[in-house]
């Protein structure tokens, strides 16, 4: 995986950019959230990428910031929101506000973003508003972040989610377990064994 690339900006036409790293060219593309933040062609710059494989295509996609990866992973994992329904969203609000809309349940808000209709809107706050309520709780700004999650209870949550639970059904395991003193391990042994009841 392609976590991040340093090098230099060659080329700038949304939503493609190509950086230069050590003599190779990478073909990005990004969010005009991100485009924004660029240096002037022939400047050096570090971008946070998320790399898709396909049968056809490897995609590299390139973000400011942690935060707008983070959000881009979180929105790629809903039904029926590929990585180019991703990019328009973080190109028409900030991280920041799209959280705000998620946690407050404005569908109106989010159907008036590139491409979302009612029912993708409806599954965004379904789905993410929990996580939008802990990164207001905990502080974090923009949502999850990218770095390791720090609490059992979130580690727990992320490994039932690599296992391909949606996050939805991940927090509904984990919230029928008393979780007091409770280590990451038997979290998700616990949740694993409500889950084959």
């Amino acid at each position: 995986m392609i976590g991040r690339l340093t090098g230099k900006l060659v080329q700038k036409t949304p939503p493609q950019l190509l950086v230069d790293v050590g003599g190779v060219g990478y073909e990005l593309e990004a969010p005009m959230s991100t485009f924004y933040k660029l240096p002037a062609v022939g400047e050096a710059l570090t971008l946070h990428t998320h790399l898709t494989v396909r049968e056809d295509a490897h995609l590299l996609f390139a973000f400011a910031s942690t935060q707008e990866k983070a959000l881009f992973r979180e929105l790629i994992k809903l039904s029926g929101v590929g990585p180019k329904l991703a990019l328009a969203v973080l190109s028409g609000v900030s991280v920041e506000e799209f959280w705000t809309l998620v946690r407050l349940g404005d569908t109106l808000r989010l159907t008036k973003l590139p491409g979302i209709g009612k029912k993708t809107a409806e599954r965004m706050v379904l789905e993410l508003r929990e996580k939008a309520g802990a990164a207001e709780s905990t502080g974090l700004p923009g949502g999850p972040q990218a770095s390791a999650p720090a609490t059992p209870l979130a580690e727990a949550r992320s490994a039932l989610e690599a296992l391909g639970y949606k996050p939805a059904e991940a927090d509904k395991l984990l919230n029928a377990i008393k979780l007091e003193g409770m280590g990451t391990d038997q979290l998700i042994r616990e949740a694993l064994k409500r889950a084959v009841r």
